[in-house]
């Protein structure tokens, strides 16, 4: 018992938080695009963070529940209805048999997500549920969604009582006109000219339409490199932005090679990646640079901002007169 897909939408996947461990094989992390809605999401819904969901681009899926659930939907801006009427995102949401969730067009952003109380009941491979699609791993089937699709939940929890007091203020993409993206330098800035870093560094670059999960490609002036842009392949981290032959920058995202054989100018902060991930065609970047000092300072506040959430959701599930914690996440919040 758990979901039928009615619509899949534009491109609907199971995503975690990546397939950690094997790059040294070969093998792309994938994961989800914005990993900070996705954790979210999950935490709403009283799962761990590296819980499977479903991320939806562009346009979300329409889905029939075939057994009691609580949901959460997070990530890009759209409005969300179940059975017609509008739902809110960023709450916990119960869902009854026969119940139909739609998601339709996203507003602002490009990637969505829907956690399930309990899971979705899919095989692990290496340690991950995300789904690889060129490679054709994880997921269902190792592919996207399809019409008449079924998942079933892998733990059907019934006492829903302290799930749907869950909520958490909405956290909308960005607006703005022109986004501050901070970057610590990349591991080859030294190959670039001084006009090249001041370059990259001072102007802004657009999104063009050539974007996936696999990478963003911007467009802008050219980055100036000294010799050249061909360097011995090495390991590319996520966003990682390699800059190639003709100047253009391209950030490296979920399903990225293990390895490349481009200069990378600089890396986006993990903490901004899923700002980045949610502008779509034609928003302006701007790329600021902080030393690896302040990324860690910055990551590891985020970090306790997340051990923070947890608590208010613990709070607001005590406060509706249900626990359904163990004794060990317990000990893990108040501790």
């Amino acid at each position: 018992m758990g979901l039928i897909v009615l619509d899949p939408g534009m491109l609907t996947t199971v995503q975690d938080q990546g397939r950690l461990g094997y790059q040294s094989l070969g093998f792309t992390v994938s994961g989800a695009m914005d990993r900070r809605a996705a954790r979210i999401a999950n935490l709403l819904v009283g799962n761990t963070e590296r819980e499977a969901l479903l991320e939806c681009s562009l346009v979300g899926a329409t889905l029939e529940f075939t057994s009691d659930c609580v949901i959460a939907i997070t990530g890009a801006k759209f409005q969300p209805e179940l059975n017609g009427e509008p739902i809110d995102r960023y709450r916990a949401i119960e869902v009854k048999p026969r119940d139909v969730l739609s998601c339709g067009s996203f507003e602002i952003g490009m990637f969505g997500y829907i956690a399930f109380s309990g899971g979705l009941d899919l095989p692990e491979v290496m340690g991950s549920r995300s789904t690889t699609v060129k490679t054709g791993i994880g997921g269902l089937h190792g592919r996207a969604l399809k019409k008449g699709d079924s998942i079933a939940f892998m733990d059907v929890y019934r006492g829903q009582r302290e799930l749907i007091a869950r909520h958490l203020p909405v956290e909308n993409p960005s607006e703005d006109e022109t986004v501050k993206i901070r970057v610590v330098s990349g591991p080859q800035a030294d190959d670039f000219t001084k006009e090249g870093i001041s370059t990259f560094y001072n102007v802004a670059y657009e999104i063009t339409d050539e974007v996936n999960r696999m990478g963003y490609r911007l467009d802008g002036p050219a980055v100036e490199h000294k010799t050249g842009a061909d360097i011995i392949s090495d390991g590319i981290p996520l966003g990682a932005i390699q800059i190639v032959a003709d100047g253009t920058p391209i950030v490296m995202l979920a399903d990225r090679q293990t390895t490349g054989g481009y200069t990378k100018i600089a890396t986006i902060l993990s903490v901004d990646i899923p700002k980045f991930v949610q502008l779509a065609p034609g928003k302006i970047v701007k790329f600021e640079a902080v030393d690896v000092d302040t990324a860690n300072q910055i990551y590891t506040n985020e970090e306790n901002e997340f051990s923070e959430i947890e608590k208010t959701l613990y709070s607001q599930s005590r406060q509706s007169g249900g626990i359904r914690y163990t004794a060990e996440r317990i000990e893990k919040l108040l501790f």
